[in-house]
């Protein structure tokens, strides 16, 4: 079997997938995109007082500031995740959740932290995604007026949703001389590149979809440490920030790449 014929049915099968659960996956996509919002908004109800202590030790700002920031957190990413499940005011919310990652970006000094900041990075990516697919729900409630076309921001949005997303997948990249660690970052870099440049952009995501959820079972398997046990909120951050990339991508599979990739050039040529 050539390898154009093997891409072709790899093709087929990632289209059967769509045509079965097109009505099921961007409801799926946005779940799972969530998830981390939603975790961290209820770690906030539960660890009010740690949280509280910890923002008022580190920043020295008093109890009152640090209590105003744990309960913008937890209101902020509670009540994004409740708009965005019942599709109502889906952009408000996103732009809330912006602003909650970035307030914990400088309130945890994730913004030294390299491999946090690009995760961080790759979590707004997926918001980007799913801010476009509400401004496409909302154009099409206006089917019959006349529209700017491809070149709306939209478009621009799923590319830089894109780009940011794969930034996920850099963190994963292992640099040990292994023969595993060498084909996996060789087969995952050339995925990331797919869905970056948007080319083969449906099936790359689905790929990474499916290597990114064995991934996370296995490396942040949080349920096999005693809660007790700093390791278990470690694991559990890790497994939902990674819950809401694949949530991401799902989009991109859901979506497609927009107008600015190389599959819709191809159209053209």
């Amino acid at each position: 079997m050539g390898q154009e014929e093997l891409m072709s049915r790899a093709e087929d099968v990632a289209d059967q997938f769509l045509r079965v659960t097109k009505q099921y996956l961007p409801h799926l996509a946005r779940l799972c995109l969530i998830s981390t919002f939603l975790e961290d908004g209820i770690r906030m109800w539960f660890q009010w007082n740690e949280q509280k202590d910890y923002i008022e030790a580190t920043w020295g700002c008093g109890y009152f500031l640090a209590t105003c920031f744990v309960l913008l957190n937890l209101t902020g990413q509670l009540g994004g995740c409740v708009l965005i499940l019942s599709r109502n005011f889906v952009q408000y919310a996103c732009f809330g959740l912006f602003g909650v990652i970035a307030l914990q970006t400088v309130a945890y000094s994730i913004l030294w932290d390299i491999k946090f900041l690009m995760r961080n990075l790759a979590l707004g990516g997926g918001l980007l995604l799913l801010l476009a697919e509400s401004r496409s729900e909302g154009k099409s409630m206006f089917a019959g007026v006349p529209s700017m076309g491809e070149s709306s921001p939209k478009q621009y949005m799923q590319l830089g949703g894109r780009v940011l997303l794969v930034l996920m997948f850099m963190t994963l990249l292992h640099f040990d001389p292994s023969f595993f660690s060498i084909l996996q970052n060789m087969v995952g870099t050339a995925l990331i590149i797919l869905v970056a440049i948007g080319f083969k952009t449906k099936l790359a995501a689905l790929t990474l979809v499916i290597w990114l959820l064995a991934i996370n079972v296995y490396f942040n398997a949080f349920w096999t440490v005693p809660a007790y046990k700093p390791m278990h909120d470690f694991l559990k951050y890790d497994f939902f920030q990674t819950t809401s990339v694949i949530g991401g991508l799902l989009l991109v599979v859901a979506l497609g790449p927009g107008g600015v990739s190389m599959d819709e050039k191809k159209k053209e040529w």
